[in-house]
């Protein structure tokens, strides 16, 4: 059993976190099933804090970081065979191997296309950037967590539109996670969201 895993076991209980199958050659990861207003399912690294990240000095008790989607309680995660849902196992893999291999980091307001044309992540997802931020949602369940010798913080992957990176780009990630705050977004995925930079919203589920 990894450190980390037994860390949040300690903190969650031992029935909240299970092994998610994995390919060979990729990052392990965790399932946390979660229970705050609704229930939510964490995908999480379980390992990417072996790597130090070159952080810079402002950032240095941050060097050790795990990653993770947040996916609502209508989500079937365990259905591999469907693209409206499979894609976080590959994207959260991609995005974990990116920053061992290129000898980088990450931290709150990192953002990212959704591939090399920023292409939607689905048909129900349309959302074509991720940002990278502190827990929202999660805030207490994955708050920074003692692991062994290390102190490991967690970064919520958000989907975002177009429109919202070029906002945040603009205007600073304050004023976009504001915004989202303001509108009760969080590192939750929705389907059904509109952009933050739109007037109409839908109803969420």
């Amino acid at each position: 059993m990894s450190e980390l895993k037994q860390a949040l076991i300690e903190r969650l209980g031992e029935h909240r976190v299970l092994e998610a199958p994995v390919q060979d050659g990729g990052i392990p990861l965790l399932i946390l099933d979660l229970e705050l207003k609704s229930r939510v399912t964490v995908i999480v690294t379980n390992g990417l804090s072996d790597y130090k990240m070159p952080v810079p000095e402002k950032f240095a008790d941050q060097a050790y970081k795990e990653i993770y989607f947040c996916l609502p309680d209508y989500w079937e995660w365990e259905d591999t065979e469907n693209p409206q849902m499979n894609w976080v196992f590959p994207w959260i893999q991609r995005l974990a191997k990116f920053v061992v291999e290129k000898e980088t980091w990450f931290g709150q307001g990192h953002t990212m296309p959704c591939g090399k044309d920023a292409e939607p992540l689905s048909a129900t997802m349309k959302q074509n950037y991720f940002l990278l931020a502190d827990p929202i949602l999660l805030e207490s369940p994955l708050a920074p967590l003692k692991v062994g010798d290390k102190t490991v913080h967690f970064l919520s992957i958000i989907p975002v539109f177009k429109d919202e990176f070029e906002y945040k780009h603009g205007r600073g990630t304050f004023k976009l996670l504001a915004a989202f705050l303001n509108k009760g977004v969080t590192e939750k995925l929705d389907d059904f969201r509109y952009s933050v930079r739109k007037d109409k919203w839908r109803l969420k589920r």
